[in-house]
């Protein structure tokens, strides 16, 4: 066999070469070069809005509400879920920066949150 045989594709390894890397590199730095020079996209929480939706993925097909863009910070969020379990008894949990329900409560919940002072919108299906 001559040398310029070789193997440019393995179902162990995916692609493999000089030439396939190559071109790897320069869409990654083109993508790079791309992200540094737009700015970053900053939303403003007042026009965002907050959104609730019904999640039941991976869950054993139970569902909860997610609840997000809520501008508060941490300690306001455990406030309010704690407020909104009481109304609504049942269980609930903030992960990261949105509020988790337990049970599909979702035109409750956007009652209360409008009464809190939240323009609130269903999304999802």
């Amino acid at each position: 066999m001559s040398s310029d045989n070789r193997i440019v594709y393995s179902t162990e390894h995916g692609q493999l070469g000089k030439s396939m890397e190559k071109s790897k590199g320069s869409k990654k730095s083109s993508k790079n070069s791309k992200m540094g020079s737009s700015s970053p996209s900053i939303t403003n929480p007042a026009k965002q809005g907050v959104r609730i939706r019904r999640e039941s993925k991976g869950r054993g097909g139970k569902s909860v509400c997610v609840i997000d863009g809520l501008p508060l910070d941490e300690k306001g969020l455990k406030v309010l879920l704690k407020k909104l379990k009481g109304q609504l008894g049942s269980g609930g949990a903030v992960k990261g920066v949105s509020l988790e329900i337990q049970g599909d409560h979702r035109e409750k919940l956007l009652l209360m949150l409008e009464k809190e002072g939240f323009k609130a919108k269903l999304s999802g299906g």
